[in-house]
């Protein structure tokens, strides 16, 4: 009680007015492709260093949250993903777009955006310390088991055929071997490019595979109307958002959890929720994949859910969920904070600015979404001889804008190419870009492991010695099993064969 009480009293009129002019920013910072909330955060701590510390958070606090769930505007309306963790939130908000209803996928991500913000921050609150001490002991095994667990899940969502998703995840995984190699400091795949040696630019990837191949692919398609006949009317049905509460709190509860994990963040809390989702749910609107509003409900709610996960070990042990809040940690140094164990003790009222300012940004959000965002739903209805030269634009544009780099823009164009082919012949781009996103990850706490293994009297017990590792071992290797063809029907009557005996 002392605490909602501390995080009550932390409110005042400017710092409503500093977190809503954040959310503002945020909002369209996150809805342009190639612009990322980390960047606006990065800018706005060489802004505010001289401010206030309240005022600086509550800014920061509110590009954070609206910036997080509006990269899933753009990924509905013109299947840009504004961010990796809304990848999955094209595979059913954009076909539900192009049937009429943007304005439905739009609401239902924006209030279970909100639903998952606030569950982060109610979690932070009351069970930090605790969820943060659990995370602490994934090893780098259980880190790389983790992501491996996401890929499996993300191939067999994304493709009729899993052989052909799998393939892409693993291009995917080879593409995030090119440049240095963080072990070695060694040069891989990069066949004498020196552009290359950072690694593959992620924004271009990601702009070039679901942008402008949407663009060749409606080009080549010919038909230059409107995406959709009509967009619908944005309807503020409370209630029938409340029918997808349970479904929500679900993803919610696996994006708090996955943010608690440095280094994984929404990519993977959104992946394994939308699993969770398509396994769960009985009877989807739509078959997922082709429209289904419980995938966009998923994967906004566990994305945003994330943003509180990611706050706790931030926080409690001064280690960064994510990037965001790796700029927020090097934020709180620039005005003389330190976060960590002691935190509660010399500092307790940080704790209640960080709570209210994120309590605070997620309404704002809400009315953002309600506000704005109907508006930016019109796009649909923009005959696409318009639509799509814009669209180009804003892929060039957004691709520059990163690394003020012609080669990322000429890799952008490659993706492109190369998403537009594979589309056309059946392979899905979701599974190549999370293929990317994981990479890096699995490659370095992959080696890691190996490396801590081989200095351990056995090797076999040192990598999967742990509850943790079995576990995750278990899920990855039945998630595979479950998608190759006949053993999930092979299972499943064997179960009915004994019930019946039974």
């Amino acid at each position: 009680m002392d605490l909602v009480l501390s995080v009550v009293s932390q409110i005042d009129a400017v710092f409503v007015f500093f977190i809503f002019a954040g959310a503002v920013a945020g909002l369209f910072v996150g809805a342009i492709p190639g612009l990322s909330v980390t960047m606006a955060t990065a800018l706005l701590v060489s802004i505010t260093y001289t401010w206030s510390v309240k005022n600086a958070l509550g800014v920061i606090l509110g590009v954070f949250v609206s910036g997080v769930y509006a990269g899933a505007v753009s990924a509905i309306l013109i299947n840009i993903p504004g961010a990796p963790s809304s990848v999955v939130t094209t595979l059913d908000g954009y076909p539900m777009a192009r049937k009429g209803e943007a304005a439905l996928a739009l609401w239902a991500a924006t209030f279970h955006s909100f639903v998952g913000t606030v569950f982060g921050f109610l979690v932070l609150m009351f069970v930090a310390k605790p969820v943060t001490s659990f995370a602490l002991t994934f090893s780098a095994m259980d880190y790389f088991l983790l992501a491996l667990f996401g890929l499996t899940t993300i191939g067999t969502l994304t493709a009729k055929n899993y052989i052909k998703g799998g393939i892409c995840a693993l291009l995917g995984l080879l593409l995030s071997m090119i440049g240095i190699d963080p072990f070695s400091g060694g040069v891989r795949l990069t066949f004498g490019w020196f552009d290359l040696q950072g690694g593959i630019p992620l924004i271009a990837a990601l702009i070039g595979l679901f942008g402008f191949s949407e663009v060749l692919d409606q080009v080549a398609r010919g038909a230059m109307n409107a995406i959709a006949a009509e967009a619908g009317k944005m309807r503020y049905c409370f209630r029938e958002m409340l029918r997808f509460l349970p479904l929500s709190l679900r993803s919610s509860l696996i994006g708090v959890f996955i943010g608690a994990l440095p280094g994984a963040g929404g990519p993977v809390a959104s992946i394994i929720a939308y699993d969770s989702a398509r396994k769960s749910v009985k009877n989807p609107s739509r078959p997922f994949g082709e429209g289904a509003v419980e995938g966009v409900i998923a994967s906004e709610a566990a994305n945003n859910a994330c943003i509180g996960g990611a706050l706790i070990p931030m926080l409690t042990l001064a280690v960064p969920g994510d990037a965001v809040t790796a700029v927020i940690l090097a934020a709180f140094y620039v005005h003389g904070l330190q976060p960590g164990p002691l935190l509660f003790v010399r500092t307790p009222e940080l704790f209640s600015i960080v709570l209210a300012g994120g309590f605070i940004a997620s309404v704002a959000m809400l009315i953002l979404g309600m506000t704005v965002v109907p508006r930016l739903s019109k796009i649909v209805l923009v005959p696409k001889r318009i639509l799509m030269p814009l669209v180009t634009v804003l892929c060039v544009v957004g691709t520059y804008a990163v690394n003020s780099s012609m080669f990322d823009v000429g890799l952008m164009f490659c993706f492109g190419l190369a998403g537009f082919l594979m589309r056309s012949r059946g392979y899905p781009p979701a599974p190549l870009v999370l293929g990317l996103v994981l990479g890096e990850m699995m490659d370095s706490n992959l080696r890691r492991a190996i490396n801590m293994a081989l200095a351990g009297d056995n090797f076999f017990l040192s990598l999967f010695g742990r509850p943790t590792s079995v576990i995750l071992a278990v899920l990855v290797i039945l998630s595979v099993l479950a998608a190759v063809p006949g053993v999930k029907d092979r299972v499943l009557s064997v179960f009915s064969r004994r019930e019946r005996v039974e």
